[in-house]
């Protein structure tokens, strides 16, 4: 939670997170221009100096906005965020299977990335209200269908990884912001039910027995208890249902995406390759454009959600320490801020956005060391991607313009 009025610390502009945020910039255009030089794909390096350079733009846009200028406009931010999410349903263009982007000009434009930084804006403003309470159903009914909108119809393109940022900084921003324990549980208990029911059965069970015992010690009230232990039955159980009469392709899907190694000649292939690409890195890495993996493009389409190959591959292991110590320092940073904002709606949007570039980075690094599934997680500032690398410079400029004016009292 932020600290009080009377308890300010920081301020004035964080040089040092600009300064993170533009070597995180560089060494991703240094990686795409080295996973796409000499090949046909090289105009998408070309596209993605252009996006920079937008990117740079609206991030100087965004710190040069006055100091309340966010908190006011919140809801009229999200309102516009979900026109084109609506429109993008029927009149969009299907790439890579998923129906959310338009054509403009030779570009692609996702309206989801947008919509996934006025989400984190207008869900921060009304939390940060000082009418609501997030100990009421009411209220957290509506802080849950702020973000249940833009999800449903990022859902419906269908944009599963997409979807599962906006539920990760949901339930941090309502924790942040003093929603109770036990309403964060019953909000994630019935999703782990149901993966354990589809794992083994006697996982799931003691999973929701050890469950129900927590809900009793921290409420103290066998009702409570009993019932969340029947939500989590009734939602296992209904899955477990579905999922056996699954024909046996659709099976093996969700196989492939649990565990890719199960079909490493086409699902699991791209997972594989980038194993052996940053396994093969070594210490020190093969030298730049010398990776033998990305110059031979083994991994499919590595520019974008296997962006992190490439410099694993050919700078080593010192290589990928420096950028997941940039990406720790850039998450440090918008903590501190976050805990630092005097202002409820300011340390709300910081853990926000904080927790939207933790889940990008832990799941995107995590896909590419094989350690989860592939659902389409870029990295921030590096993969491909021109929607997304401007949404993750606006959401960078918010950090700096939160930090620049939390001892300015405005």
């Amino acid at each position: 939670m932020p600290r009080s009025m009377t308890d300010r610390s920081g301020g004035g502009v964080d040089y040092l997170l600009i300064a993170a945020v533009a070597v995180l910039l560089a060494l991703g255009l240094v990686s795409m221009y080295s996973a796409t030089h000499g090949t046909e794909v090289f105009v998408r390096f070309q596209k993605q100096i252009v996006w920079a350079v937008l990117g740079i733009l609206l991030f100087v846009v965004v710190l040069l906005s006055p100091a309340r200028f966010f908190h006011y406009s919140a809801y009229i931010i999200y309102a516009v965020a979900l026109v084109p999410l609506l429109l993008v349903l029927p009149f969009g263009k299907v790439v890579s299977g998923n129906a959310g982007w338009f054509g403009v000009a030779g570009f692609g434009i996702q309206p989801s990335e947008f919509a996934k930084v006025a989400t984190v804006i207008a869900l921060a403003r009304f939390v940060s209200d000082s009418t609501t309470s997030l100990r009421s159903f009411r209220d957290l009914g509506i802080a849950f269908a702020i973000v249940f909108v833009p999800w449903l119809l990022i859902f419906i393109q269908p944009d599963f990884g997409t979807g599962l940022v906006y539920w990760a900084f949901f339930l941090v921003m309502i924790f942040w912001a003093g929603a109770d324990l036990v309403i964060l549980l019953a909000f994630v208990s019935p999703v782990i039910a149901a993966v354990l029911s589809i794992f083994d059965l006697w996982m799931f069970l003691a999973f929701t027995m050890v469950l129900s015992v927590v809900f009793y010690l921290l409420r103290r009230n066998i009702g409570v208890a009993l019932l969340f232990l029947v939500l989590n039955l009734s939602v296992g159980f209904t899955v477990q249902y579905f999922y056996d009469r699954l024909p046996e392709y659709q099976k093996a899907r969700i196989a492939v995406f649990l565990d890719p190694s199960r079909s490493p000649t086409s699902a699991g292939y791209n997972v594989m390759q980038a194993k052996v690409a940053v396994g093969s890195g070594g210490l020190t890495g093969k030298g730049y454009l010398q990776g033998t993996q990305t110059q031979l493009r083994f991994v499919p389409e590595q520019w974008t959600d296997f962006i992190f190959c490439v410099p694993a591959e050919e700078f080593g292991f010192i290589g990928a320490i420096v950028i997941l110590c940039l990406f720790g320092f850039v998450l440090h940073r918008g903590w501190r801020i976050a805990r630092d904002a005097p202002f409820r709606f300011s340390s709300a949007m910081a853990i926000g956005i904080t927790t939207v570039f933790f889940v990008h980075v832990f799941v995107n690094v995590g896909m590419s060391l094989g350690l989860l599934p592939v659902i389409g997680i870029p990295l921030p500032f590096m993969s491909y991607g021109g929607s997304f690398l401007m949404t993750t410079m606006i959401a960078a400029a918010l950090l700096v313009h939160t930090a620049l004016y939390n001892t300015r009292g405005e």
